[in-house]
């Protein structure tokens, strides 16, 4: 991160040694002030930011060392460096206890001072870019992240608005890569809880025998390896947030611990036999058909009562299909910024494919898609033949339908189920509608109706067929 540093100030009442600091200074690229008293500095640090001062000890008026007074009470982090012509130890100490970060006895070697005020850039550097990181931590989510206009991700923003202030337990229930991280930490940013922490666990990247230690902490001695006591992430998210990713994978040993602490906010750490309470608010996800889990006994019914006051269900991409071409666009933006690269579109053949493959990545994969496009294409263009083929994603589709219609209406059913065996057909067939209508046994005209009525677009003239360009294939 490249970051402009601010001016650097230079407090000195003679004349020459002001010009001489500027000077130098300016040689080596630093913006600079300099004025001649430290009353007229301290007006001046009102009006404007500096990363580090370089004052004298001795000024007509207020002295150096009162300045340092001065400064140590409004302007702690700012870091001076003091110079003067009767150096001791004594006042160099002096110096140092007041608050200057250096102190160089006149004459000084030029390199003295330059080594001096870079190391002051290079703290200040550090400074703004950790703080930046600090933001972006404090703050990993927002609204306008939720990306789309269909009427359901208008909904889901609208919902999220509307509980995030309150403390409602959430459940986010929805298929891999629909956005359920993207949802729990919007909730918490519009939250009154926002400047707590924000604290993540995904239950299934932790082992069994680890997540309850993991949640709750342990006591030194409660099992091999807890050689000190160690508070859980519950206790880190006090007053504010925890997210709990993949809940569905949670032994049910620990769903009664958990749900104990639903009930009230109390808890015992492993090993330990003292109550604890926090307040916390917790948001649970899982892409897991939870009620199916329910049915074969691998999740407590009490415990998804405790969790389902407001559930969400993030729409799958292929329930949105009209919000594709806006997440093509804002991914290929994003990556042609990272990568450099000059890519500034995508082609009518690639948004045709794009928008007739299913997505059971969802918004993952179509990301995913867009990054390698973004690296393989060569021309200002997404052409289709930087795009996947797809196959291999669409057989994924087949062993996702039973499950699918397991939650479907009949009417949901037919429409999916119609819908995703045309987009299969046309992508047999290369988009080719007279092939494909003549392989379903409809005229094309009957074809081109279903596709509207089905919502699938593809660039073909009412007596044409689309043509496929040469694929590029890749290990």
């Amino acid at each position: 991160m490249s970051v402009k540093l601010p001016p650097l100030l230079v407090v000195d009442d003679e004349k020459n040694m002001r010009l001489s600091l500027e000077a130098v200074m300016a040689d080596e690229g630093y913006e600079v002030r300099a004025v001649d008293s430290a009353e007229q500095a301290l007006r001046l640090l009102e009006q404007e930011d500096f990363f580090m001062i370089i004052t004298d000890a001795r000024l007509n008026g207020m002295s150096g060392y009162e300045f340092l007074g001065q400064l140590k009470q409004k302007w702690s982090n700012l870091p001076v460096l003091m110079i003067t012509a009767f150096a001791t130890p004594k006042l160099a100490v002096e110096a140092i206890k007041a608050g200057a970060i250096d102190y160089l006895a006149k004459p000084f070697a030029p390199e003295e001072l330059l080594h001096a005020v870079a190391r002051c850039a290079e703290r200040h550097r550090l400074i703004l870019e950790n703080q930046e990181l600090r933001a972006r931590a404090g703050e990993p989510y927002r609204l306008d992240q939720i990306i789309g206009e269909s009427v359901k991700i208008r909904e889901l923003r609208q919902l999220i608005q509307t509980v995030a202030p309150t403390n409602a337990t959430v459940l986010i229930l929805g298929e891999s890569g629909t956005g359920k991280e993207l949802i729990a930490g919007a909730l918490h940013t519009l939250s009154q809880r926002n400047t707590g922490n924000y604290v993540r666990i995904n239950c299934a990247a932790i082992p069994e025998t680890l997540l309850e230690s993991e949640l709750f902490g342990h006591e030194k001695g409660a099992f091999t390896g807890a050689l000190k006591q160690k508070a859980g992430r519950v206790e880190e998210a006090d007053g504010g947030t925890i997210f709990l990713d993949e809940i569905g994978d949670m032994s049910r040993p620990l769903q009664a611990k958990l749900l104990r602490f639903l009930e009230d906010g109390t808890f015992t750490r492993v090993g330990g036999n003292q109550e604890l309470r926090v307040d916390v608010r917790l948001i649970a996800a899982t892409n897991r058909d939870i009620i199916d889990a329910i049915r074969q006994n691998y999740f407590r019914e009490d415990l998804y009562h405790r969790l389902n006051v407001v559930q969400f269900r993030p729409p799958a991409l292929r329930e949105r299909a009209d919000d594709i071409a806006v997440l093509a666009e804002h991914f290929l933006k994003q990556f042609r910024i990272t990568m450099n690269k000059s890519v500034r579109a995508i082609s009518k053949a690639a948004q045709q494919s794009l928008t007739t493959h299913h997505w059971p990545g969802n918004v993952r994969e179509l990301r995913n898609v867009m990054e390698r496009a973004v690296i393989l294409e060569t021309t200002e263009e997404i052409q289709r033949s930087s795009l996947p083929d797809f196959h291999l994603e669409t057989r994924l589709r087949k062993g996702e339908l039973s499950s699918a219609l397991a939650v479907c209406s009949l009417e949901e059913a037919l429409f999916n189920f119609e819908r995703d065996l045309i987009l299969s057909r046309l992508e047999q067939n290369h988009f080719s509608l007279a092939k494909t209508a003549d392989q379903l046994k409809i005229t094309r005209h009957a074809l081109r109706y279903r596709m509207q009525r089905l919502n699938v677009n593809i660039d073909a003239g009412p007596d044409e067929d689309t043509a496929e360009p040469a694929r590029k294939d890749f290990p």
